[in-house]
């Protein structure tokens, strides 16, 4: 905890300009959309990994298209590995999620901005299912998303709900504060909790993280954490989030600027 507190006072202090942060790497969403035409590409390797299970998603796919200015459509699906002590190693495709991105307010840079976010979590191949590896049957997710600059920082945050045809109800909260350090460099912290009614998920997982401006159409994404209340009961020793952003823009434009 000590060098989070550090990371996020270094934060505070660099006297750069912000923007919103949340999104790849991190688990938390924003209110930001591609832009009318344009792609946001996110492949990566994503990592949780407790004491006695370790899942690996190689690769993370992330497709997101611009519907005008405000909507975005965004399909994901990850291929996941996952190993368990006395187990077999397990592999397949888990649940796919399929959405629709709408921010209906919108202050411009620095103002609020609020979106919502709802997704199908798309029922999975049955041999997934029988392998643990994709939750059965398929959910509807509805979060909500708000971004707001606040001081020398950008902070976002979001609360969703899962709603299951059969099962236990799941909520989501996520915070991030973060900024840009450098025109190449933005870094960021995240607190983000995930809570099953009645079963498991219960987890508070801290992150710290960021994106490197390799070139204007690539990005690379970085992230590792880990829970914040120990590491018993399947909490998570480290979660990471390793990988790279495209951008593909039918106006010659950045896909990373707000419209």
């Amino acid at each position: 905890m000590r060098f989070s507190t550090y990371f996020l006072a270094a934060l505070l202090c660099a006297p750069i300009a912000v923007h919103a942060q949340a999104g790849p790497p991190f688990l938390t969403n924003d209110p930001g959309t591609p832009g009318n035409a344009n792609w946001e590409i996110n492949i990566a390797g994503a990592q949780t990994i407790s004491r006695s299970v370790a899942s690996y998603q190689v690769p993370q796919i992330d497709l997101n298209y611009g519907l005008g200015d405000r909507v975005q459509l965004t399909y994901e699906v990850p291929y996941v590995v996952q190993t368990a002590d006395g187990q077999s190693r397990q592999s397949g495709w888990s649940n796919a999620f399929p959405g629709v991105k709408w921010r209906f307010f919108d202050q411009g840079e620095g103002g609020w901005q609020l979106s919502v976010f709802p997704q199908m979590e798309a029922n999975a191949p049955s041999s997934s299912q029988e392998k643990g590896i994709a939750v059965p049957g398929s959910r509807f997710l509805l979060p909500f998303e708000v971004t707001k600059r606040v001081g020398p920082v950008d902070v976002d945050f979001e609360a969703g709900y899962f709603f299951p045809k059969h099962g236990v109800n799941e909520r989501i909260l996520g915070l991030v504060v973060g900024r840009s350090m450098t025109e190449r460099l933005d870094l960021g912290v995240e607190l983000y909790n995930d809570h099953a009614f009645g079963a498991p998920p219960d987890q508070t997982t801290l992150g710290l993280g960021g994106r490197y401006k390799l070139a204007p159409a690539f990005i690379a994404l970085f992230m590792a954490g880990r829970s914040v209340s120990g590491t018993a009961n399947g909490q998570p020793e480290f979660i990471g989030y390793f990988g790279i952003q495209v951008l593909l823009s039918n106006y010659g434009r950045s896909l990373g600027s707000e419209p």
